[in-house]
């Protein structure tokens, strides 16, 4: 057996070529059109192209939650979403909630009323996730709401204060747990 030291191995190319998507979706109610890389992230999309910087990018990993958004009206992590799967779809950023100048929406304005935050960098996943909450035909569950919840990361409270903006924001929606 030979060995041939001074033969090369070729080495494969560390990523991927990318392919460019056309893309059609609903942003915040206005349609979108736009040329995309296949790897590009809706979160990037959502931030970098559209300006939306409201959709915070904490993890990049789908744990913290900051990122969330509505697509089709369901929370999602726009992190370890890729924009080409958004195609076709309706997204919802935190932006869609309250235009400037225009009163709170009812999440928003049971955040600000319970102080569901103090540094503001989680909240508008939390305020995606409790918005979805609120668009259901029923009321969510303790236990639905706690897990719901439970999928966001914020580094300066216990939670209180989040969860009783959450309570709020659906007692409002669907009437007090005691009156039902």
């Amino acid at each position: 057996m030979s060995t041939d030291t001074n033969r090369r191995v070729e080495q494969p190319p560390l990523a991927e070529p990318t392919t460019w998507h056309e893309i059609d979706l609903t942003v915040n109610g206005r349609p979108v059109t736009a040329q995309v890389e296949s790897r590009l992230l809706l979160a990037d999309f959502l931030r970098g192209r559209l300006g939306l910087t409201g959709t915070h990018l904490g993890c990049e990993h789908g744990v913290c939650g900051a990122c969330t958004v509505l697509i089709d009206d369901v929370s999602v992590r726009s992190c370890i979403i890729l924009a080409v799967q958004a195609a076709g779809c309706s997204v919802r950023t935190v932006e869609s909630l309250a235009e400037h100048g225009d009163p709170l929406s009812p999440v928003q304005r049971a955040f600000h009323e319970q102080h569901g935050m103090q540094c503001g960098f989680c909240t508008p996943g939390f305020v995606m996730t409790c918005t979805a909450m609120i668009e259901r035909t029923q009321r969510p569950d303790q236990d639905v709401v706690a897990d719901e919840l439970s999928g966001h990361l914020c580094r300066c409270t216990g939670y209180r204060n989040i969860r009783a903006a959450a309570e709020q924001a659906l007692d409002e929606r669907f009437g007090t747990r005691e009156a039902q």
